[in-house]
């Protein structure tokens, strides 16, 4: 089920409408649609990049092939990817940005990080793993300039509990095939970290 409107926090940024002008001069010209996935006590927190098309439409985060392939990557279903005791999921923009004259996704705009971003960490607490899927994301949550594929050759040199990501989206697939460490050794090693953050035994997922 989806967060409680009633929490106030989870209210206020679903009624956000800050970047309704940045959107009605997009392409797209659409309406602000904040897609909120969280709760205090979540385990693991997937700290993404911002909807795209797919989830502006279904206000569900990841509800597309990016997020088959995230779940895959992490090796649990949707019951508990949406499992809002188990997993938070905070993007670095509530909204879809919307594309730009050439179909392109626009990047999040800082706004929404600047406006909400420390609340909604404090109010989901500690938590035992943090994803940090994408560019944008890395560079936020890290203060990481560097290429991605630097910072994620290096996730053994993170702190602890912090799993550095490329996106999962489709046009990453010849990233993967040029590098081969991140299915032979990062994603055993992150599903290990998964089960163990959620108290999973063997096959449970």
């Amino acid at each position: 089920m989806p967060p409680d409107p009633s929490t106030p926090l989870v209210a206020q940024i679903r009624a956000c409408t800050l970047c309704r002008d940045r959107f009605a001069a997009t392409v797209t010209a659409h309406a602000p649609r904040p897609v909120v996935w969280f709760r205090p006590g979540a385990r693991i927190l997937v700290a993404g990049q911002a909807p795209g098309l797919r989830v502006h439409r279904s206000g569900r985060p990841f509800l597309d092939r990016s997020g088959d392939r995230l779940r895959d990557w992490m090796g649990i279903d949707a019951d508990i990817f949406y499992d809002l005791d188990r997993i938070a999921i905070l993007p670095t923009a509530f909204c879809w940005p919307g594309y730009d004259a050439r179909g392109a996704d626009l990047p999040p705009p800082p706004i929404c990080w600047d406006s909400w971003h420390r609340q909604a960490l404090d109010q989901i607490g500690p938590v035992r793993l943090r994803l940090i899927v994408g560019g944008y994301a890395i560079r936020r949550h890290l203060g990481d300039a560097r290429p991605v594929t630097q910072v994620v050759a290096g996730w053994r040199d993170q702190a602890p509990g912090i799993v550095p990501l490329p996106h999962p989206s489709w046009r990453n697939t010849a990233w993967l095939r040029r590098n081969p460490w991140f299915e032979t050794d990062l994603l055993p090693d992150l599903r290990r970290r998964i089960a163990a953050a959620l108290d999973l035994g063997p096959g449970a997922a």
